[in-house]
């Protein structure tokens, strides 16, 4: 390969910046020369000045800044063969045989009919005199590798799309903020959120928002009074004492014979059938604004990272997408990914729902399940042939966000199934003293956006000489089974419990462990509970302070939490653009101290303002 380029095309999403610095950083981190492409296919075609020689420093900065600092519009001419002559002619004239593209399906189209008329785009540059043999001879390919640039998170070959993360952040701290007021006033409020063919953002944001109701274009309502379903389920809610309600729809959302679901429709239903003083809230292109959260600079950076060492590496024989999946960065067919996600719009247009929904993975419909059981005003009635238990919950360990919605669902769940739930206060401690409470449906009502534990917890582990007032407690109560929401600690616990089974019978039950924690230190687990809004609220403060160091040449040193573990202290690094990390994996020395320090004072001879380490 002799240079290559790198383009934001379509919609604008937050984390492109990101991906574009990891594209930049690498290729030059390989000697490779590196140009980007500025306002999407239209710079493509223009060439000249929209075609820019980039060097380090041109990406610094970045990574915390919404949309993209490149440009990105739609170009008619690039649908045209002479169109894409020119494009291929402005590429050729700087060597460029390598093409990163960050953008939706339709951007990713145009670039792979690009590299397969590569061949004849070249050979026709040659026959008119634009180039000579020799020169298309070092070009006889164009190498293509995508990376998925939208809100929608509707793309095969990745779990997760640049943006989506961060509009999903933006729609929960709107819905969030428009609950408190829906509650001072008993409103319903409906809430539109974007997403065409896919309704990933209004399913997953009606989640963590804990709604009352979901419309997506993937999975209508199933018959056709579901408006009286709707407004059935909102006024069960309200008699059980719920002071507001909140429904999400996806902009795409149809009902079972295609006609459109829209918020305006579904507030005329509500105040006419169940009188409920209802708003419309259509949050719009906000969604996709703003500062790319935690998860949005890490992912992009890794998959801009992976599409450029893709490309330098290796000539692929078809154009790939660079993904995510299950934590790890995949490569597929690009092609076949785009053909994939148009599968799916032309099988929610057919109306063959149960096909779209199941191309959009287990995930999706287990999450879609899990919403149906947490939006009940009631739990279901226990069947005479099914045996009831009684559950234990506790926390155990240091506080962490998500813990109350962790347990919100385990406690829903639980009911929902038929058994009783038992909850303790301040964890084992309260377990030893007998502070335990029986668990109802509204027990945990608001508890999905609360941070803290609701029901306390404490590091405390049982000793040798707590054990028999713990099985005490546990027999006496008759508990079948236990889970224990946090962290090392409530590892140990049940470890002890296990191993002293012989002796205390009322421990011989089943014991769960749901990792929470803000290190993500433990086992079992890729993210714990609570890590990534630490994660998010380290990387928030580290950009006000990067903020007030513009003025003066400054270097920062900002210490985070994580104990042994330097998770927290790198992927923080990582989103916040620190020059410097240090882990306790790693350790510090002082040769490693004096180097840094003396890279420190170098650039900021070169005008650097802003050093930033973390530890």
């Amino acid at each position: 390969m002799r240079n290559l380029a790198v383009m934001t095309s379509g919609g604008d999403a937050p984390g492109m910046n990101a991906a574009l610095r990891a594209v930049v950083r690498t290729a030059l981190s390989h000697g490779v020369d590196v140009y980007a492409i500025h306002e999407g296919y239209q710079g493509l075609v223009d060439g000249g000045q929209r075609i820019t020689k980039m060097a380090s420093t041109d990406v610094g900065g970045i990574i915390h800044q919404g949309g993209t600092i490149i440009g990105t519009a739609r170009c008619a001419q690039f649908r045209t063969w002479e169109g894409r002559l020119q494009a291929a002619k402005n590429l050729l004239e700087r060597d460029i045989d390598g093409l990163v593209v960050i953008g939706g399906d339709g951007s990713l189209t145009g670039a792979n009919l690009l590299r397969e008329e590569w061949p004849a785009l070249v050979s026709h540059l040659v026959e008119i005199g634009e180039f000579d043999a020799e020169r298309a001879a070092r070009h006889p390919t164009l190498n293509l590798v995508g990376l998925v640039g939208s809100i929608d998170n509707d793309m095969f070959g990745t779990e997760m799309t640049i943006g989506a993360d961060t509009a999903l952040h933006r729609i929960v701290e709107a819905i969030d903020a428009i609950i408190s007021t829906a509650a001072s006033h008993q409103r319903t409020f409906v809430v539109e959120v974007m997403g065409r063919n896919c309704g990933y953002l209004a399913l997953m944001s009606a989640v963590a928002t804990g709604a009352n109701w979901v419309l997506i274009p993937e999975c209508p309502p199933t018959t056709d009074n579901w408006e009286d379903e709707m407004c059935a389920a909102l006024s069960a809610g309200r008699a059980a004492g719920r002071r507001s309600s909140t429904v999400v729809v996806a902009e795409g959302a149809r009902d079972r014979n295609g006609n459109p679901i829209t918020a305006a429709y579904i507030k005329e239903v509500l105040e006419t059938r169940t009188g409920q003083d209802t708003r419309v809230t259509i949050l719009g292109h906000v969604q996709r604004g703003g500062s790319p959260s935690a998860y949005e600079r890490i992912m992009a950076s890794i998959v801009g990272n992976a599409a450029t060492e893709s490309l330098i590496a290796s000539s692929p024989s078809e154009a790939e997408l660079i993904g995510i999946r299950q934590y790890s960065v995949t490569s597929s067919p690009l092609m076949a990914c785009v053909e994939k996600t148009h599968h799916v719009a032309e099988l929610i247009r057919q109306q063959r729902f149960d096909e779209a929904m199941a191309l959009r993975g287990g995930n999706f419909a287990e999450t879609y399940d899990l919403l149906q059981t947490l939006t009940r005003a009631h739990p279901r009635q226990l069947a005479p042939d099914e045996k009831q238990l009684r559950i234990l919950m506790l926390h155990c360990g240091a506080v962490a966000p998500g813990m109350n919605t962790a347990l919100r669902a385990a406690v829903r769940f639980g009911l929902d199934a038929g058994h009783r739930v038992f909850a303790t206060y301040n964890g084992f401690e309260g377990l030893e003293e007998g502070k335990i409470i029986e668990m109802d449906w509204t027990s945990v009502s608001g508890w999905v956006s609360r941070g803290g534990a609701e029901m306390g917890t404490s590091r405390h582990i049982p000793a040798q000489r707590d054990l028999y007032a713990v099985a005490k407690q546990l027999s006496s109560q008759s508990i079948d089974a236990m889970i224990i929401i946090g962290g090392w600690d409530g590892y140990v616990a049940a470890q002890s419990f296990l191993n002293e089974r012989e002796k205390y019978p009322a421990l011989r039950i089943p014991i769960v462990c749901v990792p929470a924690t803000i290190s993500n230190n433990l086992p079992g687990t890729e993210v714990s509970i609570g890590a990534d809004t630490a994660l998010n609220s380290i990387v928030q403060n580290v950009d006000k302070i990067k903020e007030s160091a513009v003025a003066n040449r400054r270097c920062f040193v900002v210490e985070v939490m994580g104990g042994d573990c330097g998770y927290l202290a790198l992927m923080s690094g990582i989103a916040a653009g620190a020059e410097r990390v240090y882990l306790p994996e790693e350790g510090v020395t002082l040769a490693a101290l004096q180097h840094d320090v003396q890279l420190l004072i170098e650039e900021f001879k070169d005008n650097k303002r802003l050093g930033l380490m973390i530890r």
